[in-house]
């Protein structure tokens, strides 16, 4: 049996996970590394507070998600297939390394953002 998110060393695993995923993606691996130009040292730290905040309310992220990706966006126009492999690979590594109620909302609420985001970008 696998264990529940509990933490931010949960989801500093996760996004250790998925991260190797997507940045080794054939089809939107390229957004992160030329278009994006993501360094994980600095991304991970922040991408850990976003989860952190939307998974346990804890406020120690400070960004504006929506204007990152529509200022990605401006630079490569980020299309309905891209989220559709983000999210398959997001639930793939929720569901390879925990299971529980936590990892069930962390599922729904990054389908939720992906939701959001395509709305917002294609405005």
């Amino acid at each position: 049996m696998k264990n529940d998110i509990i933490g931010r060393d949960d989801l500093e695993c996760l996004m250790n996970s998925f991260y190797s995923k997507v940045l080794n993606d054939p089809h939107i691996g390229y957004i992160f590394t030329d278009i994006a130009q993501l360094s994980m040292k600095k991304h991970l730290p922040i991408i850990i507070d976003f989860w952190e905040m939307n998974l346990f309310r804890k406020v120690t992220y400070r960004n504006n998600v929506v204007k990152i990706h529509q200022d990605l966006n401006s630079k490569h126009q980020l299309q309905k297939h891209h989220f559709e492999i983000w999210l398959t690979l997001f639930n793939k590594t929720v569901d390879e390394l925990f299971e529980g109620i936590n990892a069930q909302r962390i599922k729904t609420n990054a389908l939720s953002v992906a939701t959001v985001l395509q709305i917002k970008l294609s405005h």
